[in-house]
């Protein structure tokens, strides 16, 4: 799925990949966010997601020029769940509304999994 911008210049076309993948890269740069998520439906597994990887947590929608998100993440043991939560939205509605133009509607945060830090 993308989404279509026109301008007086021309057009701007940006699909949900590269917005998942900047608003990972975003997220895991937040304090308390160990990684993105991936949860094996067969398993119930939870599997840290590496860098190069980051989109596959996030589930992206697109309708009308706004940003709805879903992220799925693993948080640091011992950090509030809700701070980090309201982190993570806060950093990432700026920068992708910077980064995209778009208005980020709406943003979803399931934590898969909880890391002890070494």
């Amino acid at each position: 799925m993308s989404v279509r911008m026109n301008n007086n210049l021309g057009s701007i076309v940006i699909d949900s990949n590269v917005i998942a993948t900047y608003a990972g890269s975003v997220a895991v740069e937040c304090f308390g966010i160990v990684g993105m998520a991936s949860v094996s439906m067969k398993d119930g597994l939870v599997r840290l997601l590496g860098r190069d990887h980051l989109g596959r947590g996030i589930s992206v929608r697109l309708n009308a020029n706004k940003i709805e998100l879903d992220f799925h993440v693993i948080v640091s043991y011992g950090v509030s769940i809700s701070a980090v939560a309201q982190n993570l939205v806060e950093s990432v509605s700026y920068k992708l509304e910077s980064f995209t133009g778009m208005e980020v509607s709406k943003i979803n945060i399931y934590v898969e999994s909880v890391k002890v830090i070494d």
